[in-house]
């Protein structure tokens, strides 16, 4: 290969980088995608739940719960609280 080819090759996995790069730092800032991400690791969090009350042991498929899980079930049941304590107190 020539020098030209080199540089042109160079330029070309240079772009295809740089591309992907963009491409993950958009999907991270994507709010709907970040909500997304949050309710699904809130969902491992809750069938961990689950499976503690239940006494079972977590399966080779099931997740591991991450602490964003557990903050956005947590803040999930705060605020349910929050919203039924109001309703019985109105009534």
């Amino acid at each position: 290969m020539s020098a030209a080819e080199d540089i042109q090759a160079d330029i070309t996995r240079t772009r295809s980088e740089l591309q992907a790069t963009v491409d993950e730092l958009a999907d991270r800032l994507d709010p709907k995608a970040n909500v997304l991400r949050a309710l699904e690791e809130a969902k491992v969090a809750l069938a961990d739940v689950q499976r503690r009350v239940q006494r079972t042991d977590r399966g080779p498929e099931d997740r591991e719960p991450t602490t964003t899980g557990w903050v956005v079930l947590g803040v999930g049941a705060a605020a349910t609280a929050a919203i039924v304590t109001t309703v019985v107190r109105k009534i």
